[in-house]
Formats: C-alpha cells, structure tokens, sequence
C-alpha cells in the first residue's frame, strides 16, 4: 500500500530559530517550500526532513535521522566537527570507537544532536 510513495523525517522542536541555523546553516539543507505557521522543510537528497514546533521536542531518545553518507563519513564528521557539532560515544560492545565513528566491521556510523535533543545518525552503508 504505501511501498511507492514518498516517506519523510519529521522532527519536532522546541525554538525554531535554533532549529533553523542549525539544520539550514550548520547542516546545508535548503528549504524545500516557504515556511508555514506549522513548520519548515528541508531538502536532503531526495528526501524531505519537516521541522515543526512542540512541547515535546528532543522526547524521542533513538536515531530519528539518519543518512547514508558513504565513504564521506569522515570528511562529513570532520566538516560538522568544525561548525561545532559534537558527536555522541555509545557503548557498543561490537562496535571500536575511532575517534567520534564508531566502527562495527565494514559499518561506520556516527551520531550527533541537534539542539533539541534529537538524535542524527550518519552512516557509511545504508
């Protein structure tokens, strides 16, 4: 029923100021759309990520994001590092954490917030 349409990432907010810098300028999405009284969306790749504001932004505490980034993920990591994103460390007993990716065999992956609480994922293979 739904395999052939359009799914997209929802995340909820707490101030949308924030919220805007950091997905349009700190992660380089573009608007996708002029913003609405209920929220923002951003274009990422072929997919949409809307942001809107609520009470019950940052609640969520599993991946709610993620991105299939390939070989990049570490000049990715880097480049984020830079513009102050910093990184979460998990302990994964399968996973060797090199520097902020952690690794698990051929699988890298790296995890970050963003100003709400909600958590991003960038991954080589998805």
């Amino acid at each position: 029923m739904l395999a052939n349409k359009t799914a997209s990432a929802v995340l909820a907010v707490k101030d949308m100021k924030k919220a805007k810098q950091f997905y349009g300028e700190t992660l380089g999405l573009p608007e996708a759309g002029d913003e609405t009284p209920g929220g923002v969306m951003y274009k990422s790749g072929s997919s949409v990520i809307f942001i809107y504001p609520s009470e019950f932004a940052g609640s969520n505490k599993a991946t709610a994001v993620g991105w299939g980034v390939g070989d990049d993920i570490e000049r990715v990591v880097s480049e984020l590092k830079a513009k102050g994103v910093i990184f979460e460390h998990y302990d994964m007993p399968q996973a060797k954490l090199e520097g902020d990716i952690h690794v698990m065999g051929e699988l890298k992956s790296a995890w970050f917030k963003d100003p709400d609480g909600n958590i991003l994922n960038l991954v080589n293979k998805m």
